[in-house]
């Protein structure tokens, strides 16, 4: 079993639906690195890491701004010690269909992304798919929904 995490709306808070913060992208880097984590993410993830030993890669979707304010913010909150996840266990891509090239590449079988746009091309790549947060529409078929960190603590490793 290896888990798969995206970043943006998933890690990292993202306001609400109906005013994103948008501070990490446009805004100065000490907004950005002030920018919180998710609610419980601190909590659950270090237990899905040690759920899955270990195995857990972070798999984000930017260009080169902001793979670095990203990798910043991993330090500013001092990511990887508080999760367990290696640091070497990052990849960036520049276009979302991308994020289902690197987890066939790396065996990932189970990703987290707030995307159904992201998910829905894992198909046949991901077994396990789950779109994250508050979420309008349809889920698509074979991708669970998990609204808070708590759920998919519950869902993905029960």
């Amino acid at each position: 079993m290896i888990l798969g995490i995206d970043v943006g709306r998933v890690l990292i808070a993202p306001g609400d639906s109906d005013r994103p913060d948008t501070s990490f992208i446009d805004g100065p880097l000490e907004a950005a690195l002030d920018t919180p984590p998710c609610v419980d993410m601190f909590d659950v993830v270090p237990a899905l890491v040690e759920r899955f030993e270990g195995r857990v890669w972070i798999v984000s979707k930017c260009g080169p701004r902001i793979q670095q304010r990203t990798l910043q913010w991993f330090g500013h909150h001092r990511f990887f010690e508080r999760t367990g996840i290696p640091r070497g266990n990052v990849r960036f891509c520049l276009k979302r269909s991308d994020k289902a090239i690197h987890c066939r590449e790396l065996g990932i079988t189970h990703f987290i992304d707030d995307r159904a746009d992201v998910l829905e091309p894992m198909a046949g790549i991901v077994p396990n798919r789950f779109l994250f947060g508050p979420q309008r529409g349809r889920i698509p078929a074979g991708i669970r929904h998990v609204a808070t960190w708590r759920e998919a603590m519950r869902t993905i490793a029960p």
